[in-house]
């Protein structure tokens, strides 16, 4: 099969690799880059599990490959903040128990980052439709939408 190099940035470091045209880019971070923050759940980009910012823009990890994020900038969860670190927006998940298994949380991060970049998110109505395009099966979203609240009303 034949590769094509690629160079992308990611979480601020330069990255060049050779690549499979039909790989994906959620199996390039995962598996070439070790980024596994970036979790795939449906494959079909239906449940935004694999969310990540490419070029500033939230954009789902399983539905491009990793060839058309070449020359591009690509934020995943690993970038947020770290143990003992974390980001605003990190900080008030945890704070307000926005995560249960946890396996949702970098795509609502990713998600819930872009939203408060973009938009005003003057209501919990506005939180919830910018959330429409991420699942979460254990939460019902409640306390999800408290802590993106509480980042917008902080900044």
């Amino acid at each position: 099969m034949s590769t094509r190099e690629i160079s992308v940035t990611v979480n601020g470091t330069a990255h060049r690799h050779a690549v499979e045209p039909r790989l994906l880019l959620s199996d390039f971070l995962r598996h070439t880059l070790g980024l596994t923050g970036t979790h795939v759940g449906c494959e079909h980009g239906v449940c935004g599990a694999c969310t990540v910012l490419l070029d500033g823009d939230s954009v789902r990890a399983c539905l491009m490959f990793a060839v058309q994020a070449d020359g591009c900038r690509i934020d995943t969860v690993e970038g947020l903040g770290q143990i003992g670190a974390l980001n605003p927006l990190q900080e008030a998940f945890h704070a307000h128990h926005a995560l249960q298994c946890g396996f949702c949380t970098p795509g609502m991060l990713m998600t819930a980052t872009d939203l408060l970049k973009k938009y005003p998110l003057a209501t919990d109505d506005e939180i919830r439709e910018g959330l429409s395009g991420n699942l979460c099966r254990c939460t019902g979203y409640q306390h999800i939408v408290a802590a993106i609240r509480t980042v917008k009303d902080d900044a």
